[in-house]
């Protein structure tokens, strides 16, 4: 499998150099990528690559669907590996939770681009607690009727479908009484917000959405009723083994272009690799990399087997986004003036590392998770 699956790597690495980075500057100015991409992507077999054939997929091992997120981070292309993420991850969402209807309506469609995904559960006052959540679905007959708001929502613009996290029963506390609603772009009272102004991952579509009394059928619920909180618990490993696995080869990508400059770059009569402070300064970046890709391969053979637990995924994400950063910005710094300069890429894989230390769960919400496994 590995010469097969280095192959496939090879097909997506020449997908993203003669079809993704030459535009891909015009999507950063724009803030949003084309709609008619997801398509093209679908076409190349890049959508949702671990979905069972008789939803459409092709039943790909689930590194498969690894080689595609690292490529895209590696290159430096964020706002799109992001996207991409998202519909994997909400593709499973249906896969492991939703009835066959469901998964025969959708499943197939998000494997070609002709269904875009979204999951929406942040809202303006509920971020990383999810027991804050103040959007409802009141059981009305034999429907649920939807109110509320959601907001920096990834595929929101785009997105034809999108599992809603909301309050189904407001007599219990906390996070119980939540379910998850598949909502599709064309119901009444579904409204898509504007696309949110990021410092980051300008080419993806960051949204608020807002339900207006949303009638959906029972049969839109995903998973159980009342049951939602453990649905989003289930999913979370890969979510955030997914923000792991792009944050260290993202940063693998950002230590190669900078090994690039630094030969190149001339100070003080000599290459700026040749001066102790840059080689030292590598050593230490690279070290942090090989430790954190180390971890990173052990969580995806614990994941496969399906043994990743909360605490040790929550290492994964808190440390290699902790240590994207830290990357990110120690090699800018080697850049000089022109790491500040938008033209060189550096400039944005440092504002695009940012956003990793939140979304997925924040830092300090991974070091809470970790901290009461060793304390149990």
């Amino acid at each position: 499998m590995n010469e097969e699956l280095e192959l496939f790597r090879e097909n997506v690495e020449r997908f993203i150099a003669d079809e993704i980075q030459p535009h891909y500057d015009q999507w950063e100015r724009d803030e949003i990528i084309p709609r008619q991409l997801w398509n093209k992507l679908g076409e190349q077999g890049l959508l949702c690559v671990d979905i069972p054939r008789e939803y459409g997929g092709t039943g790909a091992d689930y590194l498969f669907s690894t080689v595609i997120l690292e490529a895209f981070s590696r290159a430096n292309c964020g706002g799109l590996g992001g996207p991409l993420a998202v519909s994997d991850i909400v593709s499973h969402y249906v896969l492991n939770n939703g009835t066959e209807e469901q998964k025969h309506k959708y499943l197939p469609k998000m494997v070609t681009g002709e269904c875009v995904s979204a999951i929406a559960m942040t809202e303006p006052g509920a971020g990383s607690d999810l027991q804050g959540i103040r959007t409802t679905a009141r059981k009305d007959g034999d429907d649920y009727i939807i109110n509320g708001s959601k907001t920096f929502i990834s595929n929101g613009q785009h997105c034809d479908m999108v599992a809603v996290v909301a309050r189904t029963n407001p007599d219990v506390a906390g996070a119980k009484g939540t379910t998850l609603l598949i909502v599709d772009k064309d119901m009444p009272g579904f409204q898509r917000g504007r696309n949110l102004e990021k410092i980051g991952l300008h080419s993806s579509d960051t949204s608020e959405l807002f339900f207006e009394d949303v009638r959906v059928p029972a049969s839109a619920i995903l998973g159980e009723l009342d049951r939602g909180f453990m649905v989003l618990m289930n999913e979370l490993p890969r979510e955030r083994l997914s923000l792991a696995i792009a944050g260290v080869a993202a940063a693998e990508g950002i230590l190669a272009q900078t090994v690039e400059y630094v030969k190149e770059r001339k100070a003080f009569g000599g290459t700026i690799a040749s001066l102790q402070n840059t080689r030292f300064t590598l050593a230490d970046v690279a070290t942090k990399i090989r430790i954190n890709r180390s971890f990173v391969e052990e969580c995806k053979q614990l994941f496969m087997a399906g043994k990743l637990d909360p605490a040790t995924v929550s290492m994964a994400k808190l440390s290699v986004t902790e240590m994207q950063g830290e990357v990110a910005d120690t090699c800018l710094q080697l850049f000089g003036g022109y790491g500040y300069m938008r033209e060189y890429g550096i400039s944005r894989a440092y504002v695009d590392a940012r956003v990793q230390r939140i979304y997925g769960g924040t830092s300090e919400i991974m070091k809470e998770l970790i901290s009461r496994a060793v304390l149990a």
